[in-house]
């Protein structure tokens, strides 16, 4: 029987819909507990810091929603993605207020009524907002951000609103501005140190280094936030998606094809959904082949190549010199780190003649870095590797 394609389960281009995230209980435990102070009046700031494309976005997601739901938070979820300065911030946050629909029809109705300066026409297309008035009133809210959180915290309370949850996410341009760490260090002690503090949660969403430059533009940020660190999904976790996302649409999946999934993806929830989704583009019946798999896998390693790796990398990885010098590098490569020793083992003498200068274009392109331990090398993003693993698989039909 031939399935007629309608809509893939798998989101590889952006976050997790909530029906289909799983796992992450420990981190959603504990900024559960964040969750809950605040809407007992205290204010909380939360770090959530992990490599890019580990799932941080769709986990604030979730953070956003259960702060709804449960206990009548205000969620504004901001994209900073592109922003540069402070008004650029306060202008996407304004934004996300006015267009994102909260928790309740009410609440949403009072936050329109309030900012009905920065809305325009509306239509069948829904709130079209008036980015140009905006822009214009964005220093002023940049100067009065705290202020601006009091009074929309004000005014939703009588509306049972018991507080807000703030994601900055996506950190990359604004963090090289050093005016931001300051923002967000005024931000939370003038709070903490006025008469009624606002009840938010501040979630910063980001990279381990991202964060650490953060710190390197003003030291004292590092002691305001509760860092939680979302790594790899657990086997068990990574079934249950592959089985709730294909049941969704009709589709079985063999123990066979699933182990084969869980292995190339690794836990790693971008390379989940690439490879998820190829193999369910491939599928032309109600079960998940052995051979889908295999031809999902070369898919999904020219995906990411194409989308998540830089081309001078790329180009590094193809060239006919080192090459074969990857395929050995990771035919049993298990982890981040490898040792140069143990990989000249596998090497002709050809090939040897060439690992100082291939390790060392590595290094530069900062695909891999050295490790304190002498001759031990470390890859700096896991979806690097599972890209190589995915490009390099024996399973490979090319």
């Amino acid at each position: 029987m031939s399935l007629i394609k309608d809509r893939s389960p798998f989101y590889p281009g952006q976050p997790v819909p909530l029906e289909f995230f799983v796992g992450r209980l420990s981190q959603i435990e504990r900024i559960e507990r964040a969750l809950k102070q605040v809407s007992l009046g205290k204010p909380q700031a939360v770090f959530l810091t992990g490599e890019y494309g580990i799932g941080k976005s769709s986990l604030a997601q979730a953070i956003r929603h259960i702060g709804e739901s449960k206990y009548k938070l205000l969620g504004i979820h901001v994209l900073l993605g592109g922003a540069k300065t402070i008004n650029d911030l306060s202008e996407r946050t304004l934004q996300r207020l006015i267009e994102e629909d909260s928790y309740s029809p009410k609440v949403s109705e009072k936050i329109r009524n309030w900012l009905a300066k920065y809305i325009g026409q509306q239509s069948v297309m829904g709130i079209q907002v008036d980015l140009s008035t905006i822009k214009v009133d964005a220093p002023t809210l940049s100067a009065g951000f705290l202020p601006f959180l009091r009074e929309a915290y004000t005014r939703l309370s009588t509306s049972g609103t018991k507080g807000i949850v703030l994601i900055f996410d996506e950190l990359n341009g604004i963090v090289k501005n050093p005016d931001f760490a300051h923002f967000i260090k005024t931000l939370i002690d003038g709070n903490a140190l006025s008469k009624n503090p606002v009840p938010f949660l501040l979630l910063l969403c980001g990279t381990e280094d991202r964060r650490l430059e953060m710190i390197a533009n003003h030291q004292p940020i590092d002691r305001i936030f509760d860092l939680v660190p979302v790594e790899q999904m657990e086997e068990k976790d990574i079934r249950l998606f592959y089985k709730q996302a294909f049941h969704s649409v009709g589709v079985e999946i063999k123990s066979g094809s699933l182990k084969m999934l869980c292995e190339y993806s690794d836990g790693h929830p971008k390379a989940m959904q690439v490879l998820g989704d190829n193999c369910f583009w491939i599928n032309k019946d109600e079960q998940i082949s052995f051979d889908d798999c295999v031809r999902g896998i070369v898919q999904s390693a020219k995906d990411i190549g194409q989308k998540f790796i830089d081309n001078q990398v790329l180009a590094t990885i193809e060239s006919k010199d080192y090459k074969s010098i990857l395929s050995k590098l990771v035919d049993d490569l298990d982890s981040l780190s490898f040792d140069k020793s143990e990989l000249e083992k596998k090497l002709s003498a050809s090939e040897k003649s060439k690992l100082t200068n291939f390790l060392q274009k590595l290094k530069r392109l900062r695909v891999i870095s050295s490790s304190s331990e002498k001759g031990v090398y470390i890859f700096n993003s896991r979806l690097v590797v599972l890209f190589l693993r995915m490009r390099f698989t024996k399973t490979d039909v090319e």
